[in-house]
């Protein structure tokens, strides 16, 4: 058994199936490869190119391996292939009289075996997820690691992401280890690239997924970590020539630029991640969630308490036009700040209640309280996980297109979101009114022509709703 599961796979096929001979299997060979042959030499070969895409229809990568018939309809799957989801690794029991609890070795530190009934029902015990883009791209991604904790249970999770990035999975505890790696650099120093490779190839993943548009230098970079399963977005165009030969799954992307897609921008990903399999059913995707620490919560809460605010009695104010990296928005929405002279417009029409106005550099202290005044707080806040314990203490939130509308939604704070247009605060904010959010988007497709009147009387509708509380 154990030797019949070290074969490669495409001799496998030909020993699942006794009646082949040698010589019916050259047979079958030739016919398959007939495409190899010169017109001249084979008079038939444009009616043998209908035969071949009918054989390679249920295929997802014909290009991997041409003698893959798919799988055998004549196999049945007893008690020897385990059905239904995988089983979580035992854990040993902890040793009372040992202060270490039990010894752990590393993974691979001794030769594993892998049952057949593992490889048959695909388990996947490692997963890589490397992550593309900034803090907005790694939050709304959270979801999908959610996704294959439940569908693969006991999996060990790591991500690979920007620094910016990886500053996001401070808050999610469904991830082993996040990496820095930049995969948005075209050109990585050498050292660096192939130091990363064996990082990732010594870690013995399972699967690989990866939301970066791959080409054929992603794709390869993705096959040199030498796991089973392969899967990562494609560019839309000829850029993406080579790149399936890599892979084994592929998702096609709607445009270059991922991000568009919104909230629901892994979508693909997402559905090929819960599909069906055998008698397990469809996984769904679960909502965005994330976790704080304690000791977080006391720096952020100190930091609001020094600008003169109090817990539960103040307004976030997210999204002020800035130079700075950290300002949490969407790549390739260049429209999602706001200057301070409409947010001191906007802050007018709060009653009761504290702004507290989260500045991305300290550069921009003077000119918050040159333009606004003295009288609002002040937080100097760059990371995600700050910027989410201090929503998490507030009344409320009114912010444009960062990530601060999704932190605010993902625990159903009261907020108001600034969009320049209707179509993209629907991308982004799907179902707001469940959310409790407010959405407010400007009539001319540029956010600072929004309707200031209209953000003062959702301000005053927030208000009124708080004191009913």
């Amino acid at each position: 058994m154990a030797a019949t599961s070290l074969l490669p796979k495409s001799i496998s096929h030909f020993l699942a199936n006794p009646s082949s001979l040698p010589s019916t299997t050259t047979t079958t060979a030739t016919s398959k490869l007939s495409f190899l042959n010169q017109p001249h030499d084979q008079p038939q070969c444009c009616t043998k190119r209908p035969n071949l895409q009918t054989v390679h229809l249920k295929k997802k990568n014909p290009w991997l391996d041409p003698f893959d018939d798919g799988p055998d309809p004549d196999m049945e799957y007893g008690t020897l292939f385990t059905d239904g989801k995988q089983d979580e690794d035992p854990r040993p029991p902890d040793n009372p009289d040992n202060p270490y609890g039990f010894l752990k070795f590393p993974k691979a530190f001794n030769v594993e075996i892998a049952g057949l009934a593992l490889k048959v029902r695909g388990d996947v015990r490692r997963c890589c997820c490397m992550v593309s883009g900034g803090v907005y791209e790694n939050l709304l991604f959270f979801p999908t690691i959610q996704l294959i904790k439940d569908r693969y249970p006991g999996v060990q999770v790591d991500v690979v992401a920007a620094p910016r990035g990886k500053q996001t999975y401070e808050m999610n505890k469904n991830v082993r280890w996040a990496d820095a790696y930049d995969l948005d650099d075209d050109f990585p120093e050498p050292r660096v690239y192939t130091d990363f490779i064996g990082i990732l190839k010594g870690r013995y993943y399972d699967m690989v997924l990866s939301t970066k548009l791959a080409g054929i230098g992603h794709a390869s970079f993705i096959f040199m970590t030498s796991a089973e399963q392969k899967a990562s977005y494609v560019y839309p165009n000829v850029n993406s020539a080579g790149a399936g030969l890599f892979l084994s799954e592929t998702f096609t992307a709607e445009t270059t630029n991922l991000s568009d897609g919104g909230y629901h921008m892994y979508n693909q990903m997402v559905d090929w991640l819960g599909k069906p399999f055998r008698s397990v059913p469809r996984q769904p995707l679960p909502p965005l969630k994330y976790s704080l620490s304690r000791k977080i919560k006391e720096v952020v809460e100190a930091k609001y308490r020094n600008a003169g605010a109090e817990r539960g009695k103040y307004v976030v104010i997210h999204g002020i036009e800035s130079d700075s990296q950290a300002s949490m928005q969407s790549r390739g929405d260049t429209d999602s700040l706001l200057p301070l002279h409409v947010w001191a417009k906007i802050v007018k029409g709060i009653r009761d209640l504290t702004p507290v106005f989260v500045i991305p550099h300290e550069r921009e202290r003077e000119n918050v309280e040159e333009i606004v005044g003295y009288d609002v707080g002040i937080v100097f806040i760059t990371t995600p996980a700050q910027l989410a314990a201090l929503i998490n203490d507030a009344a409320g939130l009114i912010a444009t297109n960062t990530a601060a509308i999704q932190l605010a939604t993902a625990r159903e704070k009261p907020s108001i979101g600034l969009f320049c247009s209707e179509e993209k605060a629907k991308i982004f904010v799907p179902d707001a009114e469940e959310k409790r959010c407010t959405i407010i988007a400007s009539k001319t497709g540029k956010l600072i022509d929004i309707d200031v009147e209209a953000v003062k009387n959702a301000i005053r509708f927030v208000n009124v709703s708080l004191a009913l509380v």
